[in-house]
């Protein structure tokens, strides 16, 4: 079982910047199980670049859900899954990150799929996530917003 993931966030580093937004498909390596998506109110501000990047603003997350409320929802598609992501260790420590400022430990076994191509397709000039979609003429849709990068993320896995 498998749970591919992306999310957004606020910037690069997960002890001080949070999620913006979440995508988890449930997966069980030939069809989709479930799927749950959804913004998230990271309670500051986003940074100007970053809603230039993703599209999302102030004004999109003000009446999302907060982390803790989503918590549960994580967990349950996650659970007794391979966390798989583009760049693991971005998502996953954001996510753990969040789970910490909970009071919880949050842990699954992980899977990238940046060093997965890495292995399978040696010799490629980059390896990031746009250059893969150019690469393998992967159908995509809302680059840079969780849901579409979990899609093409899938097709690549």
């Amino acid at each position: 079982m498998y749970t591919i993931i992306d999310i957004e966030t606020t910037g690069g580093r997960a002890n001080r910047d949070k999620i913006t937004e979440i995508a988890v498909i449930r997966h069980d390596g030939e069809n989709i199980l479930d799927s749950y998506q959804t913004l998230v109110n990271p309670e500051a501000a986003i940074p100007y670049n970053i809603t230039q990047i993703t599209g999302i603003t102030q004004e999109m997350v003000a009446d999302a859900p907060k982390f803790f409320e989503v918590a549960k929802k994580v967990v349950e598609m996650t659970e007794k899954a391979v966390f798989v992501a583009h760049n693991v260790r971005f998502d996953y420590g954001f996510i753990r990150e969040e789970f910490k400022r909970l009071g919880f430990t949050y842990s699954r076994r992980l899977l990238c799929t940046v060093r997965l191509t890495r292995n399978t397709f040696p010799g490629l000039g980059s390896y990031s996530l746009d250059n893969l979609i150019r690469h393998f003429k992967i159908p995509f849709r809302n680059r840079h917003r969780a849901m579409g990068d979990v899609e093409a993320t899938i097709t690549l896995f």
